[in-house]
């Protein structure tokens, strides 16, 4: 027995987003394997979380923590990697070599290297329960086709034994049951409900807790924007968050309450793309607030307004 997926809907997930795409660099995808978890095992060999130094025994150095937080787009992260160490992408780096990141680069590199190959793959927005007992912790991941299954969920971030031991995995992180990671809309409709604590769902900081409501209100802009193609830095601002981020309004909630009836664990990909393309407090427009971690806060113009050569056109 196989699964149905649409041939737009093969088609769009099928094909590279502005920032998923290897541009120039796309020869050097030309050796990839072509296995979801070998590719994941690939993007791991390449990529450091910016927290798992004491994991790999060696000091993330400060300059790498500033210089590749801010790289948004895959043929960027691509660009480093080959400048540090031209040989074959297939080849694991050593810790200094490595691209600095977070979970949102694993996911997009690993969603780059499935639609290279013709998988149509997207990243997804939400929070994980298997990186801290006491919180719905902020991560992503990566959503892929299979043809036997349906839309699935994988961990690229986990592919490493370490990784994995390290949390105390026990599922294949190349199947990430969806009780183990809720999307962004999820999160969103079981606080609504009063089935959740908000403030259970995010990082959690004594001196500056990054959680709450408008936390999650934060990861559901996310979400929609990235399986509208558009996957962004986790810090990047627009929208219904120019005014006041950490507040959410009657207004943005009755919009996040529609937004999930089409954007959670199943996508509509019709009303996906339709909310997006028509609600500007929703599509990213061509400048975005950054909030950015290293840097600082600025305004960031962006290659293109993503998604705006293939919105809808619809009356």
């Amino acid at each position: 027995m196989t699964a149905d997926i649409a041939p737009d809907v093969a088609a769009y997930y099928g094909t590279h987003s502005d920032y998923s795409d290897p541009g120039s660099l796309a020869a050097r995808f030309a050796d990839l394997p072509t296995d979801l978890a070998l590719l994941a095992r690939v993007v791991r060999n390449l990529l450091i979380h910016r927290a798992e130094g004491a994991m790999f025994g060696r000091a993330i150095a400060v300059d790498r923590l500033h210089h590749d937080a801010e790289t948004r787009y895959v043929d960027g992260i691509v660009r480093l990697l080959v400048e540090r160490d031209g040989r074959s992408l297939t080849l694991p780096r050593e810790v200094g070599d490595r691209f600095v990141g977070v979970c949102r680069d694993f996911a997009l590199l690993h969603c780059s290297f499935l639609r290279s190959a013709g998988v149509p793959a997207r990243i997804r927005c939400g929070f994980a329960t298997y990186l801290d007992a006491d919180l719905y912790s902020d991560h992503v991941v990566t959503e892929y086709w299979d043809a036997l299954r349906g839309w699935r969920l994988a961990d690229p971030q986990m592919a490493d034994p370490r990784s994995a031991a390290a949390f105390g995995l026990d599922f294949d992180p190349m199947d990430v049951p969806r009780e183990r990671f809720l999307v962004a809309g999820t999160a969103w409709r079981a606080i609504r409900e009063g089935h959740a604590d908000p403030l259970t769902f995010g990082h959690w900081r004594p001196e500056d807790p990054l959680a709450g409501e408008w936390f999650v209100a934060q990861s559901v802009r996310l979400d929609v924007a990235a399986v509208n193609k558009a996957e962004m830095l986790l810090w990047d601002i627009w929208g219904t968050a120019e005014d006041g981020y950490r507040a959410v309004s009657d207004a943005q909630r009755d919009l996040y309450d529609r937004v999930t009836e089409a954007v959670a664990d199943e996508v509509d990909f019709d009303a996906a793309r339709a909310l997006y393309s028509r609600d500007d407090r929703l599509r990213v427009p061509r400048r975005v607030w950054s909030l950015a971690p290293f840097s600082g806060p600025a305004h960031v113009d962006l290659r293109a307004a993503p998604s705006a050569t293939d919105a809808l056109v619809t009356p």
